[in-house]
C-alpha cells in the first residue's frame, strides 16, 4: 500500500495494483480499475515514484 493525501489533507492507503491511470488536469487525479477516482495533493511524478519505491519493497523481500 501506498500513503497519498486527499486534497481535504486526510491521508488515506491505497493500493497501487489497482490503479489504471494517473493524470495532472492540473489536480492530480488517480482511476482505478473499479472506475472510483481520487483527487490528490502528491504530483503525478510523486505518485510514480511512490509506487516504484513499494514495488522495489515488494521485489526485495
Amino acid at each position: 500500500m501506498i500513503e497519498v493525501t486527499k486534497i481535504n489533507g486526510s491521508k488515506v492507503l491505497i493500493n497501487p495494483d489497482l490503479m489504471e491511470l494517473v493524470e495532472e488536469t492540473p489536480d492530480t487525479v488517480i482511476t482505478f480499475t473499479t472506475g472510483r477516482k481520487i483527487i490528490v495533493k502528491e504530483s503525478r511524478q510523486e505518485v510514480k515514484n511512490l509506487v516504484k519505491l513499494y514495488r522495489k519493497d515488494i521485489f526485495a523481500n
